[in-house]
C-alpha cells in the first residue's frame, strides 16, 4: 500500500486545513474555506471521499458546505454542536472508517474550547498514528475556553497525553511562536524548550509550517500538558499570586496568563 501524506493547506489568516491523500482519494479536516481545498483536489487530481469537522466555529466549517455540493463528500462532525452541513453526527466511542487509507479514525469528545468539541484519533497500517484535534491542543498552547470549564478542558488534554509519544499532533492554527514565547516565560530553564524555540523559530523563517508536532514533544515542552510538573506549577502559583490547591487550579491560572500574554 502506498504511504498516505499529510498536508497541512493553509487559510485564512493562520489556518490550517489537513488534507490526509493516499492514491487518488483524499480526506479534509475543518476545511474553513473551500476554494484553497479545491484547487489542491483539481491540482492533483484527487476525489474527496470525506470531511471532517471538530467544531463549529466558522474558521473550521465554513467551506464544508460548498465541497459536500461540489463533491459529494458525506461529512463527519460533532453531535451536539449546530453545523452548516453533517450528515453523520459523532461523539466518543464512535468510529470513521477510511478503508481507501487503511484507517479508522477513533473519536473523542474534548469539551472546553466549544462544548460540544470532538477530535479524531487512528493510526494507519503504514505510519505514526494521528491526532486531528481542531482547537482543543496546539503546539505548545491549547483552546481558549470559550464553552467549557478549565477542569472539561484538563479532562481533555489528558486523553490525548495518554496516547502514544509517536502520535501526530495535527492542529488547526499556526499560533506555536507565539505559544512558545509564553511556555518560555513559564519554564524558562526548560531545555526541551529553548530547543524547541530554535527548531520552529528556523522553519518559520523559511515559511515553513511547525506542525505536526509529536505528543513526546508537547508532553516536554507544552505548559497545558505539564501541570503536574513542580516549575509549571509553581509558576503558575507565582503569576496568581497565591498557592494553587490541584491541577484544575494550575490549568486555569495558566490559561488566564497565556490569554493576556
Amino acid at each position: 500500500m502506498v504511504t498516505s501524506q499529510l498536508i497541512p493547506l493553509p487559510a485564512l489568516s493562520d489556518n490550517y486545513i489537513w488534507l490526509l491523500q493516499q492514491g487518488s482519494n483524499a480526506v479534509i479536516i475543518d476545511p474553513g474555506e473551500h476554494t484553497v481545498v479545491q484547487r489542491h483536489l483539481e491540482q492533483h487530481g484527487l476525489t474527496l471521499q470525506a470531511i471532517l469537522l471538530t467544531h463549529h466555529h466558522g474558521d473550521h466549517v465554513g467551506g464544508a458546505l460548498a465541497l459536500h455540493e461540489a463533491s459529494g463528500a458525506p461529512v463527519y462532525g460533532p453531535a451536539t454542536e449546530r453545523l452548516p452541513v453533517c450528515h453523520h453526527r459523532l461523539s466518543e466511542g464512535d468510529t470513521v472508517q477510511l478503508p481507501d487509507f487503511g484507517l479508522t479514525l477513533n473519536v473523542l469528545d474534548v469539551p472546553g474550547h466549544t462544548a460540544g468539541h470532538i477530535a479524531y484519533y487512528g493510526r494507519p497500517h503504514n505510519g505514526a498514528p494521528m491526532l486531528f484535534c481542531g482547537d482543543t491542543l496546539f503546539a505548545a498552547g491549547c483552546g481558549r475556553l470559550f464553552e467549557g470549564t478549565p477542569a472539561q478542558m484538563l479532562a481533555s488534554l489528558g486523553k490525548f497525553a495518554a496516547l502514544p509519544d509517536d502520535t501526530l499532533v495535527c492542529c488547526a492554527h499556526e499560533y506555536t511562536l507565539s505559544n512558545l514565547r509564553w511556555a518560555l516565560a513559564v519554564e524558562p530553564d526548560n531545555a526541551s524548550l529553548q530547543e524547541r524555540w530554535k527548531n520552529d523559530s528556523a522553519l518559520r523563517e523559511k515559511g515553513l509550517p511547525t506542525l505536526p508536532s509529536t505528543l513526546a514533544l508537547e508532553r516536554a515542552t507544552n505548559p497545558f500538558l505539564r501541570t503536574a510538573q513542580p516549575a509549571v506549577a509553581q509558576s503558575a502559583a507565582r503569576h496568581a499570586g497565591q498557592p494553587l490547591a490541584s491541577e484544575v487550579d494550575v490549568f486555569a491560572s495558566l490559561r488566564e496568563w497565556k490569554n493576556n500574554f
